[in-house]
């Protein structure tokens, strides 16, 4: 007798008081380090703003608020490949015709918060002044090890064991056909989904590449790809301290950030920050209630160390997979305010590209910062593979 489909429940989880009144202990008994006058953001997350954030988080944000805000959202758990996932399952709001499924996955630091503000943008497009023919049946899983999924217990998951259980996922929520999209590791994600399901994806989109992994011979690179792989590389030496932490000792750092929710913030905001479209300005993108919701999924579920144990897991992939070209037709949205932007040339020589914008606003959370401007490129990239999912 064959298995039976994972069965999903609603899931709306709510903070023990105890918990809040810890987190509020915790904040006013910040040991705060020392900082060189002026320093602002030039050597990590600016001490006096982090001041600012904390005192505020302390006696100003509402939890219930925020996590009732979370809670109208559609959200489940179920069992797939042995782990209990979290997931967002929004249906299209009175579709004109069979809605399209579509796979969101996020990235770090973040989880299923990032596509929050979006949701209801693709899956009522309507009340939006968009067109109701471009609905989607959204799915947004918190990847194992962030959020509100379970942590693996053993060794971390990596983004082609995750893209395999989003095939999983999928299948038990009665989708044979989907579209996949994400950014950060969710591009990673989607790009294997793509690689090791084409028979299930018809389309990818992605916010970013990734940083550029090439091992053939360097004349044969575009002028734009060499520059944007010179580009990274300064990127990497510069701004990419956090990624070879995460990758080494995820564990010396998590002592740290698990026990200190000032320090879980100040590792977090910092990268809020560099990586929006901000200019600098962290709350031109994100509000205080916004950055903390993010940091607070963090800290309500003690997932900082599962969460950066998967960039030791993603360093282990095998360059064979990494050097893999996505057959899938493929789309890319590269924010202005993202960082690493790589160019066209590389699009296509990693996949088949057959649509490729900058958007002038937005970074790389543009599906948080600028939800109008990411939900238009979901809809115009995906149009055309709408009828090989609805028929």
């Amino acid at each position: 007798m064959p298995d039976a489909k994972p069965r999903p429940e609603p899931f709306a989880p709510r903070a023990d008081a105890a918990a809040l009144d810890d987190l509020r202990t915790r904040l006013r008994a910040t040991r705060w380090p020392d900082a060189p006058e002026d320093a602002g953001w030039s050597l990590g997350t600016d001490l006096d703003y982090l001041r600012e954030l904390v005192a505020y988080w302390a006696d100003g944000f509402d939890w219930r608020a925020q996590e009732a805000a979370l809670a109208r959202l559609p959200r489940f758990r179920a069992p797939i490949g042995g782990l209990g996932i979290h997931f967002v399952h929004a249906r299209a709001v009175a579709p004109s015709g069979p809605a399209m499924p579509l796979v969101l996955t996020h990235g770090w630091p973040d989880s299923f918060w990032r596509y929050s503000k979006v949701v209801p943008l693709l899956t009522d497009p309507g009340a939006h002044g968009a067109d109701p023919a471009d609905a989607f049946d959204v799915v947004v899983p918190d990847v194992p090890g962030f959020g509100y999924s379970d942590r693996p217990a053993g060794q971390p998951l990596n983004s082609i064991d995750v893209a395999g259980l989003w095939a999983e996922l999928m299948t038990a929520l009665g989708y044979p056909l989907f579209g996949a999209a994400g950014g950060d590791i969710g591009s990673h994600v989607s790009r294997y989904l793509a690689l090791d399901h084409p028979d299930r994806v018809v389309a990818v989109h992605r916010t970013d590449a990734g940083l550029p992994i090439f091992g053939g011979d360097p004349a044969d690179l575009a002028p734009e790809e060499g520059a944007w792989m010179r580009e990274s590389a300064a990127w990497g030496a510069t701004e990419g301290g956090y990624a070879a932490m995460h990758r080494t000792k995820p564990q010396t750092l998590a002592a740290g950030l698990n026990d200190s929710p000032a320090g879980l913030a100040a590792w977090i905001v910092e990268k809020l920050r560099a990586w929006s479209g901000c200019d600098g300005d962290i709350e031109r993108s994100f509000t205080k209630d916004e950055i903390l919701t993010n940091v607070m999924i963090y800290w309500l579920t003690g997932t900082i160390a599962s969460s950066m144990r998967m960039y030791k897991a993603n360093a282990a992939i095998p360059p064979a997979q990494l050097a893999r070209r996505v057959e899938v037709p493929s789309g890319f949205s590269i924010f202005h305010g993202d960082v690493v932007r790589p160019p066209r040339a590389w699009l296509e020589r990693t996949a088949n590209t057959v649509r490729a914008t900058e958007p002038p606003r937005g970074g790389h959370f543009a599906a948080f910062e600028e939800p109008e401007l990411y939900a238009r490129e979901l809809r115009e990239f995906f149009r055309p593979y709408r009828a090989a999912v609805t028929g």
